[in-house]
Protein backbone atom coordinates (compact mmCIF):
# COMPACT_ATOMS: atom_id res chain seq x y z
CA UNK A 1 0.00 0.00 0.00
CA UNK A 2 2.66 2.42 0.93
CA UNK A 3 4.32 1.96 -2.70
CA UNK A 4 0.83 2.16 -4.10
CA UNK A 5 0.50 5.76 -2.17
CA UNK A 6 4.09 6.80 -3.45
CA UNK A 7 2.94 6.32 -7.15
CA UNK A 8 -0.92 7.53 -7.19
CA UNK A 9 -1.43 9.22 -4.27
CA UNK A 10 1.68 11.70 -3.71
CA UNK A 11 3.59 11.79 -7.21
CA UNK A 12 0.11 13.46 -8.62
CA UNK A 13 -1.50 15.38 -5.38
CA UNK A 14 1.65 17.56 -5.03
CA UNK A 15 1.27 18.45 -8.64
CA UNK A 16 -0.82 21.33 -7.40
CA UNK A 17 2.11 23.13 -6.39
CA UNK A 18 4.41 22.18 -9.27
CA UNK A 19 3.25 24.16 -12.37
CA UNK A 20 2.97 28.24 -11.39
CA UNK A 21 5.85 28.87 -13.92
CA UNK A 22 3.77 27.58 -16.52
CA UNK A 23 0.55 28.64 -15.31
CA UNK A 24 -0.11 31.22 -17.72
CA UNK A 25 -3.14 33.16 -18.05
CA UNK A 26 -5.99 31.65 -20.30
CA UNK A 27 -7.75 33.46 -23.38
CA UNK A 28 -10.10 36.51 -22.34
CA UNK A 29 -12.80 33.85 -23.49
CA UNK A 30 -12.37 31.67 -21.12
CA UNK A 31 -11.87 33.84 -18.25
CA UNK A 32 -11.29 37.17 -17.52
CA UNK A 33 -7.49 37.97 -17.09
CA UNK A 34 -5.56 39.79 -13.54
CA UNK A 35 -3.93 43.43 -14.70
CA UNK A 36 -0.55 43.62 -13.29
CA UNK A 37 -0.48 45.82 -10.16
CA UNK A 38 2.44 45.65 -8.10
CA UNK A 39 5.29 44.54 -8.16
CA UNK A 40 4.77 40.92 -6.71
CA UNK A 41 2.30 40.68 -10.00
CA UNK A 42 4.91 41.62 -12.01
CA UNK A 43 7.58 39.21 -10.61
CA UNK A 44 4.65 36.26 -11.20
CA UNK A 45 3.98 37.04 -14.55
CA UNK A 46 7.18 36.91 -15.25
CA UNK A 47 7.49 33.36 -13.97
CA UNK A 48 5.00 32.83 -16.16
CA UNK A 49 6.78 34.08 -18.96
CA UNK A 50 9.66 31.45 -17.76
CA UNK A 51 11.77 35.09 -17.17
CA UNK A 52 13.29 33.67 -13.82
CA UNK A 53 16.05 36.00 -13.80
CA UNK A 54 13.51 39.34 -14.11
CA UNK A 55 10.98 37.83 -11.88
CA UNK A 56 13.42 37.40 -8.89
CA UNK A 57 14.24 41.06 -9.84
CA UNK A 58 10.93 42.02 -9.29
CA UNK A 59 10.81 40.36 -6.04
CA UNK A 60 14.22 41.49 -5.00
CA UNK A 61 12.83 44.91 -5.25
CA UNK A 62 9.75 44.69 -3.10
CA UNK A 63 11.78 43.29 -0.44
CA UNK A 64 13.51 45.91 -0.53
CA UNK A 65 10.41 48.49 -0.56
CA UNK A 66 8.46 45.86 2.10
CA UNK A 67 10.65 44.27 4.01
CA UNK A 68 8.41 43.01 6.62
CA UNK A 69 6.04 41.36 4.22
CA UNK A 70 6.70 37.23 3.86
CA UNK A 71 5.02 37.68 0.33
CA UNK A 72 8.42 38.87 -0.83
CA UNK A 73 10.62 35.95 0.29
CA UNK A 74 8.20 33.02 -0.48
CA UNK A 75 7.98 34.88 -4.27
CA UNK A 76 11.56 34.55 -4.30
CA UNK A 77 11.63 30.88 -3.30
CA UNK A 78 8.82 30.04 -5.56
CA UNK A 79 11.04 31.54 -8.19
CA UNK A 80 14.05 29.51 -7.35
CA UNK A 81 12.37 26.30 -7.52
CA UNK A 82 10.16 27.18 -10.93
CA UNK A 83 13.73 27.58 -12.55
CA UNK A 84 14.74 24.85 -11.03
CA UNK A 85 11.90 22.21 -12.54
CA UNK A 86 11.99 23.95 -15.83
CA UNK A 87 15.36 23.06 -15.80
CA UNK A 88 15.24 19.37 -14.92
CA UNK A 89 12.10 18.76 -17.36
CA UNK A 90 9.82 18.26 -13.88
CA UNK A 91 7.13 20.14 -15.76
CA UNK A 92 6.59 18.12 -18.39
CA UNK A 93 5.91 15.48 -16.37
CA UNK A 94 2.53 16.89 -15.25
CA UNK A 95 0.91 15.75 -18.32
CA UNK A 96 1.43 12.29 -17.82
CA UNK A 97 -1.18 10.56 -18.55
CA UNK A 98 -1.00 7.84 -16.23
CA UNK A 99 0.37 7.08 -12.73
CA UNK A 100 2.93 4.22 -14.05
CA UNK A 101 4.39 6.87 -16.69
CA UNK A 102 5.16 9.41 -13.73
CA UNK A 103 6.08 6.91 -11.21
CA UNK A 104 8.52 5.70 -13.86
CA UNK A 105 10.37 9.19 -13.89
CA UNK A 106 14.17 9.31 -14.06
CA UNK A 107 15.88 10.32 -10.67
CA UNK A 108 16.86 13.91 -10.87
CA UNK A 109 19.81 15.31 -9.86
CA UNK A 110 19.32 18.96 -8.27
CA UNK A 111 21.10 22.16 -7.73
CA UNK A 112 22.35 22.24 -3.92
CA UNK A 113 23.32 25.72 -4.05
CA UNK A 114 19.71 26.64 -5.26
CA UNK A 115 18.54 24.19 -3.12
CA UNK A 116 20.54 26.43 -0.42
CA UNK A 117 19.37 29.74 -1.46
CA UNK A 118 15.21 27.91 -1.68
CA UNK A 119 15.69 27.10 1.79
CA UNK A 120 16.66 30.33 2.95
CA UNK A 121 13.67 32.38 1.25
CA UNK A 122 11.54 29.78 2.70
CA UNK A 123 13.02 30.58 6.15
CA UNK A 124 12.89 34.03 6.02
CA UNK A 125 9.26 33.85 4.48
CA UNK A 126 8.31 32.14 7.57
CA UNK A 127 10.54 34.05 9.83
CA UNK A 128 8.26 37.48 8.79
CA UNK A 129 4.66 35.47 8.29
CA UNK A 130 4.76 34.04 12.37
CA UNK A 131 6.02 37.74 13.33
CA UNK A 132 2.85 39.12 12.05
CA UNK A 133 0.69 36.47 12.96
CA UNK A 134 1.85 36.92 16.73
CA UNK A 135 0.86 40.09 16.46
CA UNK A 136 -2.73 40.11 14.77
CA UNK A 137 -3.54 36.20 13.75
CA UNK A 138 -5.72 37.16 11.11
CA UNK A 139 -3.65 38.67 8.91
CA UNK A 140 -3.76 37.57 4.97
CA UNK A 141 -0.61 38.12 3.51
CA UNK A 142 0.96 36.07 6.80
CA UNK A 143 -1.27 32.58 6.29
CA UNK A 144 -1.06 33.24 1.88
CA UNK A 145 2.49 33.04 2.78
CA UNK A 146 2.78 30.37 4.70
CA UNK A 147 0.11 28.07 3.13
CA UNK A 148 2.72 28.94 -0.08
CA UNK A 149 5.80 27.90 1.71
CA UNK A 150 4.39 24.55 2.82
CA UNK A 151 3.38 24.11 -0.79
CA UNK A 152 6.66 24.84 -2.56
CA UNK A 153 8.26 22.50 0.23
CA UNK A 154 5.96 19.71 -0.59
CA UNK A 155 6.98 19.90 -4.63
CA UNK A 156 10.60 20.03 -3.82
CA UNK A 157 10.13 17.15 -1.44
CA UNK A 158 8.23 15.20 -3.98
CA UNK A 159 9.16 15.83 -6.92
CA UNK A 160 13.07 16.87 -6.74
CA UNK A 161 13.89 14.44 -4.12
CA UNK A 162 11.57 11.75 -4.61
CA UNK A 163 10.36 12.00 -0.21
CA UNK A 164 6.70 11.48 -0.61
CA UNK A 165 5.93 11.22 3.18
CA UNK A 166 7.91 14.60 3.96
CA UNK A 167 5.76 15.70 0.59
CA UNK A 168 2.80 15.00 2.89
CA UNK A 169 3.61 16.43 5.76
CA UNK A 170 3.88 19.75 3.99
CA UNK A 171 0.65 19.78 2.21
CA UNK A 172 -1.42 18.79 5.23
CA UNK A 173 0.63 22.19 6.51
CA UNK A 174 -0.51 24.08 3.24
CA UNK A 175 -4.29 22.92 3.47
CA UNK A 176 -4.24 23.81 7.36
CA UNK A 177 -2.74 27.27 6.43
CA UNK A 178 -5.65 27.70 3.74
CA UNK A 179 -8.42 26.93 5.63
CA UNK A 180 -7.00 29.73 8.19
CA UNK A 181 -7.18 32.23 5.48
CA UNK A 182 -10.19 31.68 4.11
CA UNK A 183 -11.88 31.51 7.49
CA UNK A 184 -10.67 35.03 7.86
CA UNK A 185 -10.86 36.13 4.30
CA UNK A 186 -13.46 33.90 2.35
CA UNK A 187 -12.60 35.78 -1.15
CA UNK A 188 -9.06 35.05 -0.38
CA UNK A 189 -9.98 32.35 -3.96
CA UNK A 190 -5.86 32.00 -4.27
CA UNK A 191 -5.72 29.52 -1.21
CA UNK A 192 -8.67 27.19 -2.42
CA UNK A 193 -6.09 25.99 -4.63
CA UNK A 194 -4.29 24.37 -1.72
CA UNK A 195 -6.73 21.96 -1.63
CA UNK A 196 -8.84 21.72 -4.70
CA UNK A 197 -6.78 19.75 -6.89
CA UNK A 198 -5.82 17.30 -4.13
CA UNK A 199 -9.34 17.02 -3.97
CA UNK A 200 -9.76 16.10 -7.33
CA UNK A 201 -6.93 13.74 -7.46
CA UNK A 202 -7.83 11.83 -4.06
CA UNK A 203 -11.29 11.41 -4.95
CA UNK A 204 -10.25 9.56 -8.44
CA UNK A 205 -8.41 7.20 -6.11
CA UNK A 206 -9.94 3.68 -5.20
CA UNK A 207 -11.88 3.65 -1.90
CA UNK A 208 -8.70 2.02 0.72
CA UNK A 209 -6.78 5.01 -0.88
CA UNK A 210 -9.08 7.47 -0.09
CA UNK A 211 -9.84 6.23 3.24
CA UNK A 212 -6.23 6.33 4.29
CA UNK A 213 -5.25 9.56 3.16
CA UNK A 214 -8.70 10.97 4.44
CA UNK A 215 -7.74 9.33 7.61
CA UNK A 216 -4.10 11.64 7.53
CA UNK A 217 -6.33 14.49 7.04
CA UNK A 218 -6.60 15.13 3.72
CA UNK A 219 -10.38 15.09 2.33
CA UNK A 220 -11.80 13.42 -1.47
CA UNK A 221 -14.05 14.88 -3.39
CA UNK A 222 -13.88 15.00 -6.84
CA UNK A 223 -16.03 17.28 -8.24
CA UNK A 224 -15.38 19.37 -5.02
CA UNK A 225 -11.82 19.98 -6.43
CA UNK A 226 -13.10 21.06 -9.79
CA UNK A 227 -15.57 23.84 -8.50
CA UNK A 228 -12.16 24.97 -6.15
CA UNK A 229 -10.12 25.18 -9.22
CA UNK A 230 -12.64 26.86 -11.19
CA UNK A 231 -13.33 29.47 -9.04
CA UNK A 232 -9.89 30.23 -8.23
CA UNK A 233 -9.43 29.95 -11.99
CA UNK A 234 -12.11 32.71 -12.61
CA UNK A 235 -11.17 35.07 -9.28
CA UNK A 236 -7.88 34.31 -8.21
CA UNK A 237 -4.54 36.91 -8.03
CA UNK A 238 -1.09 35.24 -8.14
CA UNK A 239 -2.48 31.37 -9.03
CA UNK A 240 -5.88 32.15 -11.06
CA UNK A 241 -3.02 30.87 -14.02
CA UNK A 242 -2.55 27.94 -12.07
CA UNK A 243 -5.70 27.05 -11.60
CA UNK A 244 -6.18 27.04 -15.50
CA UNK A 245 -3.40 25.20 -16.02
CA UNK A 246 -4.75 22.25 -13.10
CA UNK A 247 -7.88 22.13 -14.59
CA UNK A 248 -6.37 21.48 -18.22
CA UNK A 249 -4.57 18.19 -16.11
CA UNK A 250 -7.62 16.80 -15.12
CA UNK A 251 -9.11 16.99 -18.24
CA UNK A 252 -6.15 15.11 -19.60
CA UNK A 253 -6.81 12.89 -16.87
CA UNK A 254 -10.23 12.44 -17.58
CA UNK A 255 -9.28 11.72 -21.29
CA UNK A 256 -11.28 14.94 -22.34
CA UNK A 257 -8.56 16.43 -24.38
CA UNK A 258 -10.71 18.82 -26.30
CA UNK A 259 -11.14 21.03 -23.00
CA UNK A 260 -7.43 20.63 -22.48
CA UNK A 261 -6.73 22.00 -25.52
CA UNK A 262 -8.60 24.57 -25.55
CA UNK A 263 -7.02 25.93 -21.94
CA UNK A 264 -3.43 25.12 -23.30
CA UNK A 265 -4.32 27.27 -26.88
CA UNK A 266 -5.39 30.07 -24.69
CA UNK A 267 -2.21 29.75 -22.63
CA UNK A 268 -0.07 29.67 -25.83
CA UNK A 269 -1.47 32.44 -27.48
CA UNK A 270 -1.10 34.58 -24.14
CA UNK A 271 2.05 33.74 -23.70
CA UNK A 272 4.08 32.60 -26.77
CA UNK A 273 7.77 32.95 -25.00
CA UNK A 274 6.83 29.69 -23.09
CA UNK A 275 7.76 26.66 -24.71
CA UNK A 276 5.88 23.82 -22.68
CA UNK A 277 2.33 24.95 -24.34
CA UNK A 278 3.44 24.12 -27.95
CA UNK A 279 4.87 21.25 -27.08
CA UNK A 280 1.76 19.94 -24.83
CA UNK A 281 -0.52 21.25 -27.74
CA UNK A 282 1.56 18.84 -30.25
CA UNK A 283 1.40 15.96 -28.08
CA UNK A 284 -2.18 16.01 -27.60
CA UNK A 285 -3.14 16.55 -30.99
CA UNK A 286 -1.47 13.74 -31.78
CA UNK A 287 -3.10 11.40 -29.33
CA UNK A 288 -6.44 12.14 -31.43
Amino acid sequence: MVKTLDARAWSIVTVLWTCCALCLMAAASDVPTVAVVSGLDQGFSGLYNLDFAGAQRDFAAWQQLHPDDPMGPVSEAAGFLFAEFNRLGVLEAQFYENDAAFAGRPKLTPDPALREHFMAAIRRAEVLSRARLAKDPKDRDALFALTLSSGLQADYAALIEKRNLASLHFTKQASASAQQLLAVCPDCYDALLATGFSKYIIGSMSAPVRWILRMGGLPSDKQGGIADLQTTAEHGRYLAPFARILLSIAYVREKDNPRALRLLTGLHSEFPANTLFPRQITHLQAAH
